[in-house]
């Protein structure tokens, strides 16, 4: 069987692929290299608790924009 070109599918036909083929390492770290430069992470250190969410309201915010919203075809 041939594998598809990893770089010609769109990270969401990606993510579908390697739903699909768990054991498939090159399909997933293709996949964890694409989000990492196509998406816009935001990092932030652990939180102790929480209560620390509420020193970081976009963060908050960012989530609830977020939720409910499927994975994007990027």
């Amino acid at each position: 069987m041939n594998k598809p070109d990893f770089k010609t599918m769109n990270l969401k036909e990606l993510r579908k692929y390697i739903l699909s083929h768990r054991e498939d390492n090159e399909a997933f770290y293709t996949f964890v290299d694409r989000v990492d430069t196509e998406k816009k992470w935001i990092n932030y250190p652990p939180l102790d608790s929480i209560e620390d969410m509420n020193n970081y309201p976009e963060f908050s915010e960012k989530m609830k924009q977020d939720k409910g919203r499927k994975f994007s075809d990027h």
